[in-house]
């Protein structure tokens, strides 16, 4: 399986189209990259798997009727390795069954054509700022792990506990440890993560979720690959 690149985006954003009607894929890049988006175009799924780039943030404007792989088994293959990346579809060939499975695994819209360069558009924008959202998040959630990988395993365990509203007394009388030492580590997390207030570090940690599975993940050996 080829790699999945991912790649920083500029402009409005990155429109990914995959469409087997050659002057269809003309007249969308045409549009598109005068609306202000980067385009990248494949006439089958087949060859955009062969190699896969999804600059951030993306969009896949998808056809559904293709040779080779339809349009939506590439949305279910895409689940699996590019579960955030915003999916339209723009068919003119699509039964009720393919319509419904693409709507219930995720699809942000599914265009009838022919449409109107403006309900194209309109629903574009709508997913975009979809993935500029997800996008924002991920980087957030990125930034916040870099932090976290600085903690002692105690650290991140009494983390846990004082954004889960927990004072140092009860962190004390929960694993048999000192107050005052609670509070020794309380600061240490506070400063480690650059937080002087409770709901500065509950707003920093917003969207991520203290577990030991993920104490285990930011502090795993680093792959160079």
């Amino acid at each position: 399986m080829p790699h999945l690149s991912f790649q920083a985006s500029s402009f409005l954003g990155h429109v990914v189209v995959i469409d087997d009607d050659a002057s269809i894929r003309r007249s969308l890049s045409t549009l598109l990259t005068r609306a202000g988006y980067h385009v990248s175009v494949y006439e089958s799924a087949d060859l955009f798997l062969q190699a896969p780039e999804l600059p951030k943030p993306c969009v896949i404007l998808l056809d559904m009727r293709m040779p080779g792989t339809l349009g939506v088994d590439l949305q279910a293959h895409l689940q699996q390795i590019a579960p955030s990346v915003p999916i339209v579809f723009a068919s003119g060939d699509s039964r009720s069954e393919e319509i419904i499975r693409a709507m219930k695994q995720g699809a942000v819209e599914f265009l009838l054509k022919p449409f109107t360069p403006q309900v194209l558009l309109d629903t574009l924008q709508s997913a975009m700022q979809q993935a500029v959202n997800t996008h924002k998040q991920d980087h957030h959630v990125d930034k916040v792990k870099a932090l976290l990988k600085c903690l002692t395993a105690r650290e991140f365990e009494v983390c846990s506990w004082i954004v889960r509203g927990y004072t140092n007394q009860h962190i004390a009388e929960l694993d048999g440890g000192a107050a005052a030492t609670v509070k020794l580590h309380r600061a240490r997390v506070m400063n480690k993560l650059g937080v002087e207030t409770l709901p500065d570090l509950i707003k920093l940690l917003e969207g991520v979720e203290l577990t030991s599975e993920l104490y285990t993940e930011i502090n795993a050996p680093h792959d160079p690959d």
